[in-house]
């Protein structure tokens, strides 16, 4: 499947409701070369009522419903479609990494489907899933190491040009 078409309609309602969240996970990491697949899009935000507000807009705007499922010290917030099994996770804290300001002043604004969205940087991606000490982070973590490594080695002009996959 093609994650592409559903993270642009994403993008774009961000951007149509002004909602500020940065990509974060393993789709940040595939968007920037990293061959790691995902079921969902993760996303880092400020909680604050009026962010809260525009995530219920972002729900209504994608026909989709807000769950709260239960994760130990985690304040999460999805977002699913049953009609084609979209899920967005919305996050206001993420293991390893300190604040909303520090993510989103290290992500890279790329291009998805003519929309703008933040994408976290790999060595964000990498300090997050290894501080979750998941045995599926953990998995990945030689995988996004690697790419890291490959995106640093190529050209400038080269490494700055962002890959849309999903």
């Amino acid at each position: 499947m093609d994650a592409e078409p559903l993270l642009a309609e994403v993008a774009r309602q961000l951007r149509a409701l002004d909602f500020e969240a940065v990509l974060i996970g393993n789709a940040a990491a595939a968007l920037q070369g990293a061959p790691v697949t995902t079921i969902d899009f993760d996303f880092l935000f400020r909680k604050t009522p009026r962010n809260l507000a525009k995530m219920k807009a972002l729900a209504r705007a994608l026909g989709a419903t807000i769950l709260r499922p239960y994760y130990p010290a985690a304040d999460l917030y999805r977002i699913v479609r049953d009609d084609d099994g979209l899920q967005v996770d919305l996050m206001v804290t993420i293991h390893g990494l300190r604040s909303f300001a520090g993510v989103r002043d290290r992500a890279t604004r790329m291009e998805i489907g003519g929309a703008p969205l933040l994408v976290a940087s790999m060595d964000d991606v990498i300090k997050s899933k290894r501080a979750a000490n998941r045995p599926r982070d953990l998995a990945v973590m030689e995988t996004l190491e690697a790419a890291r490594a490959a995106k640093a080695a190529r050209p400038k002009s080269e490494a700055r040009r962002p890959r849309s996959r999903g």
